[in-house]
């Protein structure tokens, strides 16, 4: 058992505790209140602190990716499109980039394939401490991983392959989606005695998932490829994130009326290249946020230290974002884009008791520092 007290505490549920308590018990938030009777010699004296939940990092690699950027295991480049593949089988548990984003206050994060291929297959939302992956992963799978743009250009393009064109790009995931439904309407429409049934194909069955609303498309796309994924997700019916998101400042009408799962942004630290990285524009946060978009922010990690997502989440307040809000775009806005809730994302009773305890206000201070980040109501990284 836990106590947390004396705490600030940003529930992310729509309520703020000034002088707050927390009661922690077997890995769960019991309690949350103010002064709340516990016999517990395990206590936090947060006094002066601010307490919210677990930083949700909605779009990484770290575990897939050594240092030396060659050295990979998120992108399985030997074909344009392969739904089959799960990154949960690339993640090395082992890997120093989980105790530094520990020590970041990110508890748990979405690790996607890399964006070399269109298609490039299941993402898993895994926590930052634990035994094994299986320990680890709180779902699998909660996207099928998609990229627009210069990646799977400049990947096939150099082979004189499809894609090598944004045209090519576009009709790789449509072939996809195609091929999907129609994988699903002949299993589906299969005698009961076997005989016309389709072999089992396992990409197919991803993509089926995904046409059955049971998981989202997860789109790395920038600029004028927003447009592209609204389109193919509208036209299948599908539910969509978009990724990076640069430049959605420019297409605001389009993606409120898009109805998208997310807009899950950044990172900013990232060249001004012309063409799709031309535009770093956080602050289209706080407009998308207003008419009811979904926000959350990402460090692409390991591409940016993961203290960069405090950093961003201080820019988009920088630019007239609410504290609450912003806070919300680290904690359940990516939970409930990632499908999650259930357990993270907000402290409130019977949630997992993943919380990180600031000295100094996050994203408004730039002096704050994390002092504990906790996971499953064991500290796990102390100051």
């Amino acid at each position: 058992m836990l106590v947390i007290k004396n705490a600030k505490i940003y529930t992310c549920s729509g309520k703020v505790i000034e002088k707050g308590d927390i009661l922690i018990s077997y890995g769960k938030i019991k309690e949350v209140g103010v002064n709340l009777k516990c016999s517990c010699n395990n206590v936090i004296d947060a006094e002066g602190m601010v307490v919210i939940p677990g930083i949700i990092d909605a779009h990484s690699h770290i575990g897939g990716f050594g240092t030396d950027m060659s050295d990979q295991d998120l992108n399985e480049m030997t074909k344009n499109a392969t739904p089959e593949v799960q990154s949960i089988y690339s993640i090395d548990t082992g890997s120093k980039m989980f105790e530094r984003v520990r020590r970041a206050g990110i508890t748990t994060s979405a690790i996607a394939p890399g964006s070399g291929n269109v298609v490039g297959g299941l993402v898993c939302a895994v926590k930052s401490y634990g035994n094994s992956i299986e320990d680890m992963c709180i779902k699998n799978p909660v996207a099928l991983k998609m990229a627009l743009g210069g990646n799977p250009k400049g990947v096939y393009g150099k082979r004189n392959q499809v894609p090598m064109t944004r045209m090519g790009i576009a009709q790789v995931m449509r072939e996809t989606l195609i091929k999907g439904k129609e994988y699903m309407d002949k299993r589906a429409g299969a005698k009961d005695d076997g005989s016309s049934m389709v072999p089992y194909d396992t990409g197919l069955e991803n993509v089926c998932r995904v046409l059955r609303r049971e998981i989202p498309i997860k789109v790395h796309c920038e600029q004028f490829d927003m447009l592209t994924t609204i389109r193919i997700a509208k036209e299948f019916n599908v539910e969509f994130t978009l990724d990076h998101a640069w430049g959605a400042g420019d297409f605001i009408d389009d993606i409120v009326d898009s109805g998208c799962r997310g807009v899950i942004y950044g990172p900013i630290g990232v060249p001004l290249l012309p063409g799709e990285c031309g535009k770093i524009d956080i602050g289209v946060l706080v407009e998308l946020d207003k008419k009811g978009v979904n926000c959350a922010i990402m460090t692409d990690g390991p591409i940016l230290n993961p203290e960069v997502i405090i950093i961003q989440a201080g820019e988009v307040i920088r630019f007239g974002g609410d504290i609450e809000r912003v806070l919300n775009m680290l904690t359940i806005n990516p939970a409930k884009i990632l499908g999650i809730e259930d357990r993270v994302g907000s402290i409130e009773e019977g949630k997992d008791a993943d919380i990180v305890i600031f000295k100094g206000m996050p994203a408004v201070d730039t002096n704050a520092t994390v002092a504990y980040t906790i996971i499953n109501g064991e500290v796990v990284y102390k100051k």
